[in-house]
């Protein structure tokens, strides 16, 4: 439930910086009349130098801000990010000038890296710069500190309407809980608008027509053939996507009502257990296919195993060590925020972190014993395994291959999280192979794992429109819903207007986090997964494949992390699935069963929308 997975090289693509007149920056070296390829080398290796030290004071300034939210630390870290936005938007502007030269491999790659690195690329001008890493921190700010207070008088933040939207069948309490927090983002909307056309120039300064284009380069081809990239992935997964929809809205029309859910039309947003209806997974005792068979209830184990934060970390730590990779630092256990603490408020969405650039690695939760959680420690911890095994190469190559590697790597190894596995840690009695449990096991990982595809997709469908001046400022909130209708299926479940700024419910939005990732993550993790079951010698169905325990599969991950963003990421693609595309089909094979059971229960039912 309100999950959010932020890796490290997020927080440091918008911002923070050591002040530049104590430590002048590459951007402020004079010029040479004809720069050579050795000086472009020299550059980099400087630059590298110098950005360890920024983006360490950065990350250090959001992860204060992140646990501890004041005024003080908001404002702290706008000035700290209002310094690395000049740095890293000069340091971008100087490096043009090795443009066309003959460089290393090396040394070009470091270059492009460089001039991508920004999801919020700063404008020239110092006043502007300001402004923008103000609206940064407030937007953030207005979303860390959102309260929904109701006509009782009780003012509840998201947290707790998340744990409504996952927990109640009312109706009308849903309805409130959803609409109680859309409201917060209302703020925000005078913000965004700001924020969109000062990053835009931002991102002019350096080269690129806007800001969607900017972030569009950063995947190793043209940001026009990513685009054609990220609709053919859809195209594979759209199908499935289609049957799981016609019969999730069948079943909630049984539980809330033909009027409300009627056949042929979009499932209103708020009855699929998730503030964004981005994932189902909690609304499965409403879909479950075959209820009665064996119980898949790993949340109750947890409480009954009395499971606290640490020893489920601990567990997530050992399924990545039984594959033969370290332990995490004693530092990761010491620093670590996994609980809500009681006396400031904090953001309790899930981020991962290495601090310094050096192995001090975190991560950032606010943990509750609940299988959705162990899941998402198995993630942030996929994110803190790259970090550990990448953090000796240059800093601008300690990234994933692209920013959707880095969210699938975790994800791949959830995985394995099989029924099996749970029966061998002992979250999970024994339960029976037979096709009704299948099923019901697949269902439940398909409302979260394909019904977050289209989501994952339009995010950044809707921003880049934004972005590029296609969709203006007076259509902000008719644009989204167009595309949750289109994509999703899904409608708002009362009427909007322009007032409304719901794009800023969802933290990646008004945090300025680049969201296609997600999506592409979601595709590579079942391409990783089949490459690791085949390397630990796995027959059988995919979705029978847990890699626990195999130093096989740990092995051929390793040689991936390792690689960083050192080389394209086809290469990296290479080196765990010797293919060089990304492909659904993995994702197809993996959930075959249910695919075939959806389409017999869906015939004669008004499907699509």
């Amino acid at each position: 439930m309100n999950r959010t997975r932020l890796p490290q090289s997020l927080l440091r693509s918008a911002l923070a910086a050591l002040v530049l007149t104590a430590a002048p920056g590459l951007a402020q070296q004079k010029s040479p009349e004809k720069p050579t390829s050795e000086d472009a080398k020299k550059f980099v290796e400087k630059l590298n130098a110098d950005l360890k030290q920024l983006w360490t004071k950065q990350a250090t300034a959001e992860w204060i801000k992140s646990t501890y939210i004041t005024d003080d630390t908001e404002r702290n870290a706008a000035y700290v990010n209002e310094e690395v936005l000049g740095y890293v938007n000069g340091a971008i502007k100087d490096s043009r000038r090795f443009d066309g030269l003959k460089l290393d491999a090396d040394t070009a790659r470091m270059l492009h890296l460089l001039r991508v690195s920004q999801a919020l690329p700063a404008p020239s001008d110092a006043q502007k710069r300001a402004q923008l890493a103000t609206i940064a921190a407030k937007l953030e700010g207005l979303y860390g500190k959102g309260k929904y207070c109701g006509a009782d008088g009780k003012c509840r933040d998201l947290e707790e309407l998340s744990d409504v939207m996952a927990e109640s069948h009312d109706y009308d309490a849903l309805l409130d809980a959803w609409q109680g927090w859309h409201s917060i983002s209302r703020p925000m909307r005078p913000l965004y608008e700001q924020l969109v056309s000062i990053s835009n120039d931002g991102a002019k300064d350096i080269g690129f027509n806007d800001l969607g284009t900017l972030w569009r380069s950063g995947y190793d081809m043209p940001p026009a053939d990513f685009e054609k990239e990220a609709q053919r992935l859809w195209g594979q997964v759209k199908p499935l996507y289609d049957d799981l929809h016609c019969y999730v809205r069948g079943r909630l029309a049984k539980e809330y009502g033909a009027a409300k859910v009627p056949a042929g039309k979009p499932i209103p947003a708020h009855l699929l257990g998730n503030m964004w209806a981005q994932e189902w997974n909690n609304i499965y005792p409403l879909v479950e296919p075959f209820p009665g068979q064996a119980s898949l209830d790993v949340d109750s184990e947890l409480k009954k195993q009395n499971y606290d934060a640490l020893k489920m970390v601990r567990l997530g730590e050992k399924f990545f060590t039984s594959l033969g990779l370290k332990s995490l630092p004693d530092s990761f256990f010491e620093r670590s925020q996994f609980t809500k603490p009681r006396d400031r408020e904090v953001v309790c969405h899930a981020s991962a972190w290495d601090v310094t650039y050096e192995n001090d690695l975190r991560i950032k939760m606010c943990i509750k014993p609940t299988e959705e959680d162990l899941i998402t420690i198995h993630h942030e911890l996929g994110h803190n395994y790259y970090y550990t095994y990448y953090y000796n190469l240059p800093v601008l190559y300690q990234a994933g291959a692209n920013d959707g590697f880095h969210e699938a790597i975790g994800d791949a190894l959830t995985l394995s999280i099989t029924p099996s596995y749970l029966q061998q840690i002992g979250l999970l009695k024994e339960v029976a192979k037979n096709d009704k449990n299948l099923i019901n096991l697949q269902m439940k990982d398909a409302l979260e794992k394909v019904a977050f595809l289209p989501f994952g997709l339009l995010v950044d469908q809707w921003r880049w429109e934004v972005f590029s001046g296609r969709v203006k400022p007076a259509d902000y909130n008719k644009s989204w819903w167009t595309l949750r209708q289109k994509y999703q299926g899904v409608a708002a479940p009362v009427a909007r207007t322009e007032q409304d700024f719901d794009p800023g419910a969802k933290y990646h939005v008004p945090a300025n986090v680049p969201y296609t990732r997600y999506f592409l993550a979601r595709v590579l993790q079942f391409q990783f997964h089949k490459a690791l079951c085949e390397a630990a010698g796995h027959k059988g169905p995919l979705h029978e494949c847990s890699i626990y325990g195999n130093k096989e599969a740990g092995q051929k991950l390793q040689a991936m992390l390792e690689l960083g963003a050192s080389k394209p990421w086809p290469d990296a693609l290479q080196v765990v699935t010797g293919t060089r595309r990304m492909d659904a089909t993995p994702l197809l094979d993996y959930f075959s069963p249910l695919r075939s059971w959806l389409k017999a229960q869906n015939k004669g039912q008004k499907c699509g929308w």
